[in-house]
């Protein structure tokens, strides 16, 4: 009996400390009032690259909170990728490939067939990383994807035990965050399938490897690619 109520316990924690990590990532844009009330800013006069500046700045900070609320979990998982870091990476590249060619065949449909138009986030970044390359190299390459590895993976993996479960939560909220805030009409929520497989192939390897750093892996590098990929486009 002490057992069960110590399990229900231990999971309402996780339920609890998962919310309270996703609601500090979905509402992270409020802290870019500290530099703009610090340095009594006015938003609507700022350029491109100032905000793109501010956006990294709240990436930063909320990192910063996630690596305190979690850090033995990362220390622990870090060490165990590098352990098998051979076979982990093997696991991401292979998880990553299926994952990439499934999105490219459902947004060539979206965008061709349906006449869609285009993710409105990736639209976005796209602007953004025109704006300030290096920034949103640093941010949207190598940073956002440890913020969001542990908004959706790891408190996940916390809250749900089944795999499956696991996946297709991961599915539904990664993909809903890339699109739901975004979206003009009906074809946008389309677009959290492609955002949704490509949750669902860093959970899988997560799973697999049994270390965060999986994902994170995957995800630095499926990011690190697409905007190098846009800033040599847009310089070209």
């Amino acid at each position: 009996m002490l057992k069960l109520e110590e399990k229900i316990w231990n999971k309402l924690k996780y339920i609890i400390k998962g919310i309270v990590v996703i609601l500090i990532f979905w509402y992270s844009s409020y802290f870019r009032l500290i530099p703009i009330k610090l340095l009594n800013l006015d938003y609507n006069n700022l350029t491109n690259p100032a905000k793109v500046a501010l956006s990294l700045f709240s990436t930063i900070l909320c990192l910063a909170i996630f690596f305190f609320m979690y850090r033995k979990d990362l220390k622990r998982d870090f060490k165990t990728f590098i352990k098998n870091k051979d076979d982990n990476i093997d696991i991401c590249i292979r998880y990553w490939v299926i994952a990439l060619v499934a999105m490219m065949a459902i947004n060539f449909f979206l965008n061709f067939v349906l006449k869609a138009g285009g993710a409105n986030n990736e639209h976005a970044v796209q602007k953004m990383i025109k704006a300030f390359p290096l920034f949103m190299f640093i941010d949207a390459g190598i940073l956002a994807p440890i913020v969001e590895e542990i908004v959706f993976r790891k408190t996940l993996k916390d809250i749900f035990s089944n795999k499956w479960l696991f996946v297709i939560s991961s599915f539904l909220l990664f993909g809903g965050a890339h699109v739901i805030s975004s979206a003009t009409q009906f074809t946008d929520y389309l677009y959290i399938i492609p955002y949704g497989l490509l949750g669902a192939s860093f959970a899988l390897a997560y799973y697999k490897t049994n270390t965060l750093f999986s994902s994170i892996f995957m995800h630095m590098m499926h990011n690190t690619i697409l905007v190098a990929l846009s800033i040599i486009t847009s310089i070209l």
